[in-house]
């Protein structure tokens, strides 16, 4: 290169520039926690077997990234969820994480008392349960009623509980089911409130299939506050199909929740509901709420590198917009 030729200098990009700029509500959460799902619920539905070293490694990147609480995988037989069928291999791969990242989390998702066996054979400290707010998903998924779905979690809760372990509650198609319709509110109240009373540290609502809208939204939390329920014991899980999930995560923002899942990169959907599209990207929803002056200990920089290498494991570009944009990537 001759002392004439045009310099290679690295051209700023929107975080080299500042952005976005922070501009605090006071209306809104000074701190959000991210629930991060990629490595379960993003993976999960992979048509291609991710190797284990990979889901090793992206759940260390998003650690690493600042993310405080990771799920990791599921103790579910791998009959049904073959791509996770490696999770007594991956979990032991983890196990010096938290000594690294202190306060780490790094939950699993069990089943029923078979996949608690397993995930106490594996000392973890946090499980999660899967429930369904409609009867059509709970067969589908869990292959009986949502009713018979609750008294197979009871004892799993119990048990858990009782050795010092954590139980998040999850309930899906909390805002529109793909064979029934519309979900009542006090319905889908009726079973979150059935998975906290049963010792659920915690409730997500999800929004399986995306169709959710910020009215929606706000109606179905003023329901769990009538029926006593605190807006710190819920967690929102929204899809973005439409979308609409990031707008739906201001809503509930604005309802007193604190705590949002999001998947790195985008990465989701369910292998039991065919319309079920990606999870919120982590990627977006972190640039929303650090330019809402939310704290939330997250390094968005790394993040961004994270989904950017495991769009590359997976051979296709990442949907979070956020990540494109930062990487210069093609839209998918």
């Amino acid at each position: 290169m001759t002392a004439d030729a045009p310099s290679a200098a690295h051209e700023p990009d929107a975080l080299d520039l500042g952005l976005p700029d922070p501009v605090r509500d006071p209306g809104l959460p000074a701190q959000v926690r991210i629930h991060e799902v990629g490595p379960r619920d993003g993976l999960q539905n992979e048509s291609g077997l991710v190797p284990v070293e990979v889901k090793a490694e992206f759940i260390a990147r998003l650690a690493a990234a600042g993310l405080g609480t990771v799920e990791a995988t599921s103790f579910v037989h791998p009959k049904w969820v073959p791509q996770l069928a490696d999770a007594e291999e991956l979990v032991p791969r983890l196990a010096d994480l938290p000594a690294r990242h202190p306060g780490l989390r790094l939950p699993v998702l069990v089943p029923n008392e078979r996949g608690l066996d397993r995930a106490l054979a594996h000392h973890a400290a946090d499980i999660a349960v899967f429930a369904s707010a409609t009867e059509t998903f709970a067969r589908r998924n869990l292959n009986r009623s949502a009713d018979e779905a609750m008294a197979m979690f009871q004892p799993v809760v119990a048990r858990a509980t009782e050795a010092g372990i954590r139980v998040r509650g999850y309930l899906s198609m909390c805002f529109g089911d793909p064979w029934e319709g519309p979900v009542p509110i006090d319905q889908v109240v009726g079973f979150g409130v059935r998975l906290l009373e049963m010792g659920c540290f915690e409730l997500s609502l999800g929004d399986t299939i995306g169709v959710a809208t910020p009215g929606q939204v706000t109606a179905l939390l003023d329901g769990f506050a009538r029926a006593g329920v605190p807006a710190e014991r819920l967690a929102v899980h929204f899809h973005d199909t439409y979308g609409q999930a990031l707008s739906n995560t201001l809503a509930a923002l604005r309802a007193g929740v604190t705590t949002v899942d999001a998947s790195a990169g985008g990465l989701g959907g369910c292998p039991y509901a065919k319309s079920a599209t990606g999870n919120l990207a982590t990627e977006d929803l972190v640039w929303m709420l650090h330019g809402l002056g939310i704290r939330t200990g997250v390094d968005l920089r790394a993040l961004v590198a994270t989904s950017g290498w495991m769009a590359q494991q997976l051979g296709r570009p990442s949907p979070s917009r956020t990540v494109q944009a930062l990487l210069g990537a093609a839209p998918a």
